[in-house]
């Protein structure tokens, strides 16, 4: 069922988002998430619909945690919504309060996360422990139970939260099976996700360039593999640069490296040439004699320099890509009409360390205005876009990590097949 054409006159429906907000000392941070939530809860708001809201905060990992309780964000999605929203401590025990909603009115429910029901995986023992797999069947069991109880809250599912797609959890599919297939729906976010990720996976205009960032290659190689096979110039840039150089013999210092991929690293390289893709490494970094990772820091007394990704001395470690690298990756992005970044150049968090992760942002907004269409994926990259003012000038930010990968590989997202797929 399309969303638009649902209707959600004097019933009460629940929604799935991702309020996994930051907090500090209570306070929201950053409302990205509540933000993009909105356009579905205020559309079912707007046509006499009840509201039930549910999302997971942090990993309490089936436990209590006031610090991630729900109740926290209360007063804000209040705020945003314009209306006030009451609040249910205990997702098990929130009948009476579903069943005196009135159109116009919302529920928030606690963390649920809080619950192991949720997740569906044994708390307290080990996979190597014999008796795992009962303790994982009953949990399984336990899910489903959990899963009903909440749909029995409303006459209607929305699933609204990309971010938490990727997971087979009660209230992101497992929920499903207890509706009849006419009352589950995408939000209107879900909607905008799957239509950006098709449209660099299936509806590509070429030339279509992904840039890959981040530290391991063994993390992206599902993700990398998959993309050979669509794109027309792949750019892997980060920390995985240096398990490429060594795999060629090169000197990469203390730069952070898998020994244990350098086979894979040189089969990346075999395929990239095997289906004519032109693969884009960086020629140089800037290096540090004392970066401290914990605070995002250089050392009192380091040293910065740039050197050959291949030729870095002992002493120092590569954090960003060098002058001729940015110019290269800024040469390969120019002229494409799909473009998709997950992963950032180099350590963007300290300012000694941005100018990688600039120049690509820069060259994505360019191309983005002279009529690419780019989708940015990925804590980091979006924290870059954002952190550069480029938010603005690239087609879409997907609200998804986990899930945008796992959709990038090529795997089903439980998710959205609750919904679109056969149950």
């Amino acid at each position: 069922m399309n969303i638009q054409d649902y209707d959600f006159s004097g019933k009460k429906a629940i929604v799935r988002v991702d309020f996994n907000v930051p907090l500090q000392d209570g306070k929201i941070t950053d409302d990205t998430r509540i933000k993009g939530a909105l356009p579905t809860l205020k559309l079912i708001l707007e046509k006499g619909g009840a509201l039930i809201i549910m999302s997971h905060m942090g990993k309490p990992k089936g436990k209590v945690k006031p610090e991630l309780s729900l109740k926290q964000i209360v007063p804000a999605v209040s705020a945003a919504l314009g209306v006030p929203v009451q609040f249910a401590d205990d997702c098990q025990k929130a009948d009476a309060q579903a069943a005196a909603l009135k159109a116009g009115e919302v529920l928030l429910l606690e963390n649920l996360r809080y619950y192991p029901e949720e997740e569906g995986k044994p708390v307290g023992i080990d996979k190597e422990d014999p008796a795992y797999e009962a303790a994982k069947k009953e949990m399984k069991a336990k899910q489903k139970d959990f899963a009903k109880k909440l749909a029995s809250y409303a006459d209607c599912w929305v699933m609204d939260a990309f971010g938490t797609a990727h997971r087979k959890h009660a209230s992101t599919a497992v929920i499903a099976d207890y509706f009849d297939k006419k009352d589950v729906m995408l939000g209107l976010l879900m909607e905008k996700e799957v239509k950006a990720v098709d449209a660099v996976l299936n509806n590509i205009e070429r030339p279509f360039v992904a840039i890959m960032g981040g530290s391991k290659v063994s993390s992206k190689i599902g993700i990398i593999e998959n993309l050979l096979g669509k794109v027309d110039k792949l750019i892997l840039c980060g920390g995985m640069t240096y398990t490429f150089a060594k795999a060629h013999g090169g000197e990469i210092g203390g730069s952070i490296v898998e020994l244990d991929k350098l086979d894979v690293a040189r089969n990346v390289e075999e395929l990239a040439k095997k289906n004519g893709v032109e693969l884009v490494l960086g020629d140089d970094s800037v290096c540090c004699t004392g970066y401290d990772f914990s605070t995002f820091s250089v050392k009192p007394g380091a040293k910065i320099e740039t050197f050959n990704s291949s030729n870095i001395p002992a002493e120092y470690e590569g954090l960003d890509a060098g002058p001729v690298s940015r110019e290269k990756f800024a040469n390969a992005i120019k002229g494409a009409k799909t473009i998709l970044w997950n992963g950032p150049a180099g350590c963007f968090e300290c300012e000694d360390f941005t100018a990688g992760s600039k120049a690509i942002g820069e060259a994505i907004a360019k191309a983005t205005a002279e009529g690419a269409f780019s989708l940015i994926g990925g804590g980091d990259s979006v924290a870059c876009v954002n952190k550069f003012g480029l938010a603005d000038k690239v087609s879409y930010i997907s609200t998804g990590g986990g899930a945008l990968l796992e959709a990038i590989e090529g795997k089903v997202l439980p998710g959205i097949a609750a919904v679109v797929g056969e149950k």
